[in-house]
């Protein structure tokens, strides 16, 4: 198997202004959130990446963390845990909602049947660098991406260990 060196990166940066009669104060926002990984399989380390531009179309999409998926050499990955998870819905249409689901998915977020939109033009980072999530073989290792009967492509990529 190869070597992972990855990092995610949150930046958010702008400003706010108020015109007032003899000023106007700016209120500047800088903030950057950088999560480093090195290969291995111990906190703040990961081992495999995973990446895909995919369409759900108006039946749910599947991804299956063990076995299911395939890294860029051809070899089909098992995921142990997962330590981050990104998504972009590229719908521009008001409406076109991917809701990510499964019971991966609702372990993540805190009960067995939870849900996440991820609404039109979205962008979802999800990351847990230290300890990850884990995956089990069978029913917990599913994520689902399912359309509302629309047709939708996104883009998704997933950091964990095997």
């Amino acid at each position: 198997m190869g070597a992972l060196t990855a990092t995610t990166r949150v930046l958010i940066f702008g400003k706010f202004t108020n015109s007032l009669d003899l000023s106007e104060p700016i209120e500047p926002l800088g903030l950057v959130n950088d999560t480093a990984f090195t290969n291995g399989t111990s906190a703040n380390q990961a081992n495999q990446i995973w990446s895909d531009t995919r369409t759900a179309a108006a039946s749910t999409d599947s991804l299956d963390l063990t076995g299911g998926l395939t890294d860029a050499f051809g070899s089909a990955i098992t995921f142990a845990k997962v330590k981050g998870i990104y998504m972009v819905n590229k719908s521009t249409t008001s409406g076109e909602t991917l809701i990510l689901g499964g019971i991966f998915m609702g372990v993540m977020l805190g009960g067995l049947t939870q849900t996440i939109n991820v609404e039109a033009g979205a962008t979802l980072l999800l990351t847990a660098p230290v300890d990850g999530f884990a995956v089990t073989n069978g029913i917990t290792d599913q994520i689902t991406v399912n359309p509302g009967g629309n047709t939708i492509t996104y883009d998704v990529a997933i950091i964990g260990t095997v």
